[in-house]
């Protein structure tokens, strides 16, 4: 299996009232920081494709559940120590994109796979803090935003 050259990211959300939201964050199981589910796409995959694996993966959120892609997309840097397939890519690849999109999961329950010790649904304020990197704290801002404003792109099939 070929590791394409991006990355995803899914931030699973639910409402608990009216303008009331939120955000399951991971903790990992191999890095002390919390995070939205990522990972890589694979073979041919659409980052779409790529984002409802990864969310059945490391959660269990089924394929049916709908993914809303947002705008955030940011470049991140190639770990070439962690992507054995970086050799496969041009040389002169540096960066590659990560896609990010939201997960309606108001009636999903998660089981884990080893990737997580645990999650926590959190609402916005904390779910900031609780992250690591600016680009997820970026994608989880546009989602607090586009949920406050009722304004959620149409769903990804």
């Amino acid at each position: 299996m070929a590791r394409a050259p991006f990355q995803i990211l899914v931030l699973p959300f639910r409402a608990t009232g009216p303008e009331l939201f939120e955000y399951a964050l991971f903790k990992r199981s191999d890095e002390p920081y919390w995070q939205g589910i990522a990972g890589g796409g694979e073979d041919t995959e659409t980052p779409l494709a790529a984002a409802k694996r990864e969310a059945f993966e490391e959660a269990q959120i089924p394929f049916s559940t709908a993914l809303f892609a947002l705008q955030t997309m940011t470049m991140v840097m190639v770990p070439v120590i962690h992507v054995t397939a970086r050799q496969h890519w041009p040389r002169e690849l540096y960066v590659i994109p990560c896609y990010c999109y939201a997960a309606d999961c108001a009636t999903v329950t998660f089981s884990l796979s080893a990737e997580h010790t645990k999650y926590q649904w959190m609402h916005y304020e904390d779910g900031v803090a609780a992250l690591r990197w600016d680009s997820e704290r970026t994608a989880l801002w546009e989602l607090n935003e586009r949920l406050r404003n009722r304004d959620l792109p149409l769903p990804d099939r």
